[in-house]
């Protein structure tokens, strides 16, 4: 039997979302643009707000916007996430991106 796979963006963004939320020092993620900022506002988070995926031909990119705690380094946090989300989709969804960048939108006590 002969078959394709194919992963959403919305599948991929949840994937990315779920990941970042597990790396020590992210307190969580941030509203990427009006939309996710007003459902929030009204209660519906998603697992996927903060991340938002684009699309280069056949490749994706990842964006993402975090709230990290006070007193982590940011460049280390910065860091772990995009291991930690490169190692996740290759293993969980087989597949990689042209790029993963991390936005520290704000800070927070925990």
């Amino acid at each position: 039997m002969t078959g394709s796979i194919q992963i959403t963006e919305a599948a991929l963004a949840s994937l990315i979302g779920l990941t970042a939320h597990e790396i020590p020092g992210v307190v969580g993620m941030a509203p990427a643009n009006l939309k996710e900022g007003i459902s929030r506002v009204l209660g519906r988070a998603n697992v996927s707000d903060g991340v938002v995926i684009g699309r280069d031909g056949g490749r994706y990119s990842a964006d993402m916007y975090v709230v990290v705690a006070y007193g982590v380094s940011i460049p280390t946090v910065a860091r772990n996430i995009v291991e930690r989300v490169e190692h996740t989709l290759k293993t969980q969804a087989g597949t990689e991106l042209t790029a993963i960048r991390v936005h520290a939108v704000g800070v927070q006590r925990v």
